[in-house]
């Protein structure tokens, strides 16, 4: 099974208006890019979509890590054999550096709702996802990265805490840790927690990537919409995650709103300022 993965720099979510850009003038500005696994795994019976050509194009100057949101993998269903054989083939064509997935629960019963819920933080759901991770990495023959979730409600029936979960769970899958930093201001803000007390209790050698992108406010609510820039309060915690907890590959994740490429480069830039720093101050 392949080691879990250094830094590799910068990097950002690639998305369609700015598709153009890498394969004619690829930005210096980022050292890998992300994509949505869903968005080029092979359609059930009509094998790849014209946009894998691209994508692989695009292979030859960046490294690319999978982002799924569909394994399900705190559903009480099983590993979808089928998803996941189109995700290994995927795989095993672009070889990325990085393979990962969500914290949540996206169906049962074989329905995808297409959302990322979030799951009760129960031993017996504990045991279930950490033998789904271990199945699924055995089937990619490699480690993946679990991101943490963003969240609207909590359930009664959980018997710990959020970051204590997901230590747990990443150690007793031996995954590694996607850390989404807004995701811990959303819930934060939403659950009234310290979102620094909540870092400094995530489990650090597991981190090997992280998130970073805006979200949208409805009915008092802080939503994970990827729809804006990144808000200061954001920054503020990357800073401290760079000087605390090291540096870990680390992206911006933009899905609405998507700015032009020489105004989404301008949060990039920061990113590699933020990072500079670090290393001068430790």
């Amino acid at each position: 099974m392949n080691p879990l993965i250094q830094d590799m720099g910068i990097g950002v979510g690639l998305r369609p208006p700015h598709y153009q850009q890498f394969l004619t003038a690829p930005p210096r500005s980022v050292q890998w890019v992300e994509v949505i696994s869903e968005n080029f795994m092979e359609w059930t019976q009509h094998g790849y979509g014209q946009s894998i050509k691209m994508l692989l194009k695009i292979r030859e100057n960046y490294p690319i890590s999978l982002h799924g949101v569909s394994m399900n993998i705190g559903s009480a269903d099983p590993i979808d054999k089928n998803y996941l054989q189109r995700l290994k083939n995927l795989q095993d064509l672009i070889q990325p550096n990085v393979v990962s997935d969500h914290l949540s629960w996206t169906g049962v019963n074989g329905v995808n709702m297409h959302d990322l819920f979030p799951v009760p933080y129960m031993m017996e759901a504990l045991n279930h996802i950490a033998d789904k991770i271990k199945y699924v990495q055995d089937f990619l023959g490699r480690h993946i990265l679990i991101e943490n979730p963003s969240s609207y409600l909590e359930y009664k029936t959980s018997e710990m805490s959020e970051t204590d979960f997901i230590s747990e769970l990443v150690n007793k899958a031996d995954c590694g840790l996607l850390l989404d930093i807004n995701n811990v201001y959303v819930s934060s803000v939403n659950h009234n927690f310290d979102s620094y007390e909540y870092l400094k209790k995530i489990p650090a050698r597991r981190i090997r990537q992280i998130h970073l992108a805006g979200h949208s406010q409805k009915d008092g609510y802080l939503i994970d919409t990827h729809d804006a820039p990144i808000c200061e309060d954001v920054w503020l915690l990357y800073q401290w995650c760079t000087q605390n907890l090291g540096l870990q590959s680390v992206m911006i994740e933009r899905d609405g709103n998507i700015p032009d490429w020489t105004d989404l480069e301008i949060e990039i830039k920061k990113l590699g300022q933020i990072r500079e720093q670090s290393t001068q101050t430790r």
